[in-house]
């Protein structure tokens, strides 16, 4: 009888170990070696300064990943539901203001009060102040897009706007694009006058968050699997140029934008996560992770975290809330006014902070 279990034990471990080094999987890995994760210290010393927001409810919706405020002060986020909600300016009053009927990401307005929605599902859109919805592009570069992940507008009504991967989208919360690690990404812009789409930079890997810069010169971009925020020229004398604006963030960026004083506000999904590092090197092993079932595979910690940079990158506000307790994975922060405004991609409510108030 003994025997009999021991060979049952070895041909389920047998089969376990097949299946988890030799099962295929759709994903395949680029090796890449991460520098040392800075740790929570110096410039982003852990604190507690988020527990200080004022929370707004997303009623029977969830996700309000980016925020936006329209000329009359009124407030606009995008939630999980496909719908955009509209609340007065004092976070009061929350009503649909339009359905994509898709997944509506990043969130700004053009020089004509449109609000210009990079959809997930969709593309990228224009809601107009009646709620109508126009499909402004879904391509370029001969790829669709998979990912419509955030959009910044300027004076010259260009929309700059990234594609997170063209190869995976968010069937399972791109976890595929987190684990393949692959130049998939790109930055594009939409010149909404004369209905151009083109693609400005491609081999970005997990292309998010979109900032452009106050003189408008330069275009930032997050690369939310390397870390690093790089900074692409569109404009003047360096006009091609592409270096990296900020390098080696303790956590995974996602949204920014641009603020007063010179000012970008990065938002920071989550810190870094020790496992997926270390696998960095290894696709064999993020292989590996990706077969495990899903409740075992890595997570997000609970930590709201946004950083201010000055205009060299470097950090001048450092805004946590180590306990997570309320809120958690920070996808953008906005300024309008005295007021920073913080999306997440997950929880059910939105909320913003006094920048007077912050230490």
């Amino acid at each position: 009888m003994a025997k009999k279990v021991t060979g049952w034990l070895s041909s389920v471990v047998l089969v376990l170990v097949l299946y988890l080094f030799l099962w295929p999987v759709p994903i395949d890995p680029i090796a890449w070696k991460p520098h040392p994760a800075p740790g929570l210290e110096g410039d982003f010393a852990e604190n507690r300064v988020l527990q200080g927001m004022e929370f707004f409810a997303t009623p029977n919706s969830h996700g309000p990943e980016d925020v936006a405020v329209d000329a009359e002060g009124r407030i606009y986020v995008g939630v999980e539901e496909g719908q955009i909600l509209r609340y007065a300016a004092d976070g009061s009053d929350p009503q649909v203001f339009a359905d994509t009927g898709g997944r509506p990401l990043g969130l700004d307005f053009d020089n004509d009060g449109n609000l210009i929605v990079a959809d997930a599902f969709k593309g990228l859109l224009s809601i107009g102040p009646s709620g109508s919805i126009k499909v402004l592009c879904t391509e370029a570069g001969y790829h669709p897009f998979r990912l419509t992940d955030d959009v910044d507008v300027d004076s010259q009504n260009v929309a700059w706007f990234s594609d997170a991967s063209y190869r995976w989208g968010v069937g399972n919360h791109g976890m595929e694009e987190v684990f393949e690690s692959a130049p998939n990404g790109r930055l594009l812009k939409y010149d909404i006058r004369t209905g151009e789409c083109s693609v400005v930079l491609d081999e970005l890997v997990f292309a998010n968050g979109i900032a452009v810069s106050p003189d408008e010169t330069y275009v930032l971009v997050n690369e939310t699997m390397r870390y690093r925020v790089k900074r692409v020229y569109v404009r003047g004398p360096r006009k091609g140029d592409v270096d990296v604006f900020i390098d080696n963030l303790p956590g995974f960026p996602d949204g920014i934008s641009s603020g007063a004083d010179g000012i970008f506000w990065l938002a920071i999904f989550a810190p870094r996560n020790a496992l997926l590092d270390r696998a960095g090197p290894s696709p064999w092993l993020r292989k590996l992770i990706y077969r495990i079932p899903a409740a075992l595979q890595p997570k997000p910690e609970r930590h709201p975290f946004v950083l201010g940079l000055d205009a060299s990158g470097k950090v001048v506000h450092n805004l946590q809330d180590a306990d997570g307790v309320e809120f958690s994975k920070s996808t953008s922060a906005e300024q309008a006014g005295d007021w920073l405004y913080i999306g997440s991609l997950t929880e059910p409510n939105w909320g913003r902070i006094r920048i007077s108030s912050l230490p």
